[in-house]
């Protein structure tokens, strides 16, 4: 099985098991007033309180008119599967379009998905979201099946990586801002039509699997929606 088919194949597979869960952050938030295709931008994001003071995180041209989503899992195969495709097409079209990755753990099968989204929430209040981000997706395989004590200890490894604040990267990591950031990402997932990870929308329209897995097709959607922006 080639790696496309692959992804595909896994990430029907996840979206029917994402069914049983569905529900399980759009009930604690209600998003049923918020625009789904309005990316914060605010630096200072406290009042916010439904998504616990946390904006989204943005790499590229914070300003530009096209806007990619991932909605991901950090234990998700597949997600680590497109993670370098993706990684190397945004990096070449940081300067003409702004990439946004939120949160969609699937808890039920995917027991260790939130606290790695946490580590990466955690790290991103002390600027080093996306430096966490790569890090968590690249080393997926030697975390993915840790027990809780273990994870604990991998993780804040990955922060003293980085030099961030240990005592105030651990206690971030449980905060309720943080939780509240994921659970918003996960409700904003439901709304739009998630049901299994990664879900790509370019401007508020999903992509099929066959091209956000194909770095050539998916730098040609993006030019299509550059050359009408």
């Amino acid at each position: 099985m080639n790696k496309i088919k692959w992804i595909i194949f896994a990430a029907v597979a996840v979206g029917i098991l994402a069914l049983l869960v569905v529900f399980s952050g759009s009930d604690k938030i209600k998003v049923d007033n918020v625009d789904t295709n309005k990316i914060d931008t605010t630096s200072d994001n406290s009042n916010n309180t439904q998504n616990g003071g946390i904006s989204d995180h943005i790499y590229g041209n914070e300003t530009s008119k096209v806007t990619l989503v991932e909605y991901g899992d950090y234990q998700c195969p597949p997600c680590a599967s497109v993670y370098p495709t993706v990684k190397s097409v945004v990096e070449e079209y940081k300067d003409k379009i702004r990439f946004v990755f939120r949160n969609f753990p699937i808890t039920s099968i995917h027991a260790n998905a939130k606290t790695a989204a946490a580590t990466a929430e955690a790290a991103g209040l002390q600027g080093k979201y996306w430096e966490m981000h790569d890090k968590i997706y690249e080393g997926q395989k030697q975390w993915s099946d840790l027990g809780i004590n273990e994870r604990a200890e991998f993780f804040t490894n990955y922060a003293r990586d980085l030099n961030l604040d240990i005592n105030k990267f651990t206690t971030d990591m449980a905060s309720k801002s943080v939780s509240t950031k994921i659970s918003y990402d996960y409700a904003i997932g439901v709304k739009v039509g998630v049901e299994g990870t990664p879900s790509f929308y370019l401007n508020g329209k999903k992509l099929d699997q066959t091209i956000f897995g194909d770095q050539s097709k998916l730098s040609a959607a993006l030019d299509a929606e550059i050359a009408k922006n």
